[in-house]
């Protein structure tokens, strides 16, 4: 089992959230996050005085699969639809899982998550 994190554009929220349902993946969480890396932010002029604004909105996709074929899908999915070629396209983390628990039924591992 494999846990994708997704830290992405918040403009690409929809076409993604499209994309991976268009590859069977349902089991989906999304939070609104805020970050900062290689876009380094921007300045604004806030009545009169300049402002640095480091920290980013962006969107943050946490996908569970169960093999790593799914996992390679959901890869490719997201660089697909979030890739400008711009800094500030986000990042992907991918983590091996010990174990996942249905807390409803005790069920675990792929059970768990099908």
């Amino acid at each position: 089992m494999t846990k994708i994190e997704a830290i992405v554009r918040e403009e690409v929220y929809q076409d993604l959230l499209d994309a991976l349902k268009s590859v069977d993946i349902n089991g989906i969480t999304v939070s609104q996050v805020m970050g900062c890396g290689a876009q380094k932010g921007y300045t604004r002029v806030v009545r009169g005085s300049k402002i640095d604004i480091n920290m980013l909105p962006k969107v943050k996709f946490e996908i569970v699969v169960s093999s790593d074929a799914f996992a390679r899908d959901v890869i490719k999915t997201i660089r697909r639809v979030a890739f400008t070629g711009q800094p500030g396209d986000g990042k992907i983390f991918v983590y091996d899982l010990k174990d996942v628990i249905r807390i409803r039924t005790d069920e675990h591992g792929v059970d768990a998550i099908n």
